[in-house]
């Protein structure tokens, strides 16, 4: 028997994330959250609603409009001892930070030599499905995870978001988490007392032994319900969430393509210089000969993303082209 609480709590993802902080905050008293309308508001997604209350103006900061201020000055605060979580609004927003985080937090061990850790947690939204247009709605956490010396994470289920924070703060670098936009209402169960995350591995989410459906983020339950789809007509796909988009979990990977022979990776950054991109030719390095078929890649259209909701579903993955997608790679022989 597991020695873990049976007991389930309904909850969602946003306020999975909530606890996340509240608890990491209760355990460490060096651990803040700074960003913008993360106070008075209660955060852009309403994550941190309620904190200010709990915690007071010293751990729950709200900053100037300046990304570049705000995470320089969390860099400095974790050079300083202390365990700061840096919200961004969205991911696009963190590219007026790109200098902050690229330039800063991701070279100091290394230009000093290995004395100087940075363990700054940066979180921030991603993804497209609100309508908010081309600013506020791309998938760049395939930029980060190019980037040595920080770690890019991207909970899709509850139990990571809940249980990913912890591990990050404790990591002695710099950890950036992507949480999907359209995740924060996902409903379900969660226990009572979840367990810190692995943020080094991907999971298998479901078993299959037709065809490798690898994704993350915001395309996992569409992943998922590909899968069920799938299986109406006798095709066991499975699916593998990567969690961790730096570093990536090639044994994970390969393992899967090796049982599978076919593979399809599914992911809302654009397809040219993609994460897909990455993952298609770790495969093709470390399984090419186990391949039934080339790997296929669903991916968002090259365009900024548009504000018309037809468009936005157009331009992102979703269901039937994930199907279509797994059933070109089986061809005849399922």
């Amino acid at each position: 028997m597991s020695v873990k609480s049976a007991t389930m709590l309904k909850t969602t993802y946003r306020e999975a994330v909530r606890e996340a902080i509240r608890d990491a905050m209760r355990r460490d008293d060096r651990v803040f959250l700074m960003g913008e309308d993360v106070g008075k508001y209660g955060g852009c997604y309403a994550v941190s609603l309620g904190l200010l209350e709990e915690f007071g103006p010293e751990r729950i900061r709200d900053t100037p409009l300046s990304e570049a201020a705000f995470v320089g000055a969390g860099i400095g605060a974790a050079l300083g001892g202390m365990r700061p979580i840096v919200e961004v609004m969205t991911v696009n927003f963190s590219l007026l930070a790109l200098d902050q985080i690229v330039n800063t937090a991701a070279t100091i061990l290394h230009m000093s030599g290995g004395q100087f850790n940075v363990p700054l947690v940066i979180r921030m939204a991603t993804g497209a499905g609100r309508q908010l247009a081309a600013q506020h709605s791309h998938s760049l956490e395939g930029w980060y995870a190019h980037i040595p010396g920080i770690k890019v994470l991207a909970p899709a289920t509850l139990e990571d978001a809940r249980g990913m924070l912890w591990a990050a703060i404790e990591d002695p670098d710099p950890v950036l988490i992507f949480e999907h936009a359209m995740l924060y209402g996902q409903e379900g169960e969660l226990a009572e007392d979840v367990a810190a995350v692995d943020i080094d591995k991907a999971v298998i989410r479901r078993a299959g032994s037709d065809v490798s459906l690898i994704t993350y983020g915001g395309t996992f339950y569409k992943t998922m319900q590909a899968a069920a789809e799938l299986a109406k007509d006798g095709i066991e796909a499975e699916v593998i969430d990567l969690r961790s988009l730096r570093p990536l979990d090639n044994g994970t990977i390969l393992d899967s393509v090796r049982r599978t022979h076919r593979a399809v990776i599914i992911d809302e950054g654009w397809r040219s210089g993609s994460l897909a991109a990455e993952v298609s030719a770790r495969i093709t390095e470390g399984a090419f000969y186990e391949l039934d078929a080339p790997v296929a890649r669903v991916c968002s259209a090259e365009v900024p993303m548009p504000y018309a909701k037809h468009l936005e579903e157009a331009a992102i993955p979703q269901l039937p082209g994930i199907v279509a997608a797994a059933r070109e790679v089986l061809g005849t022989h399922v």
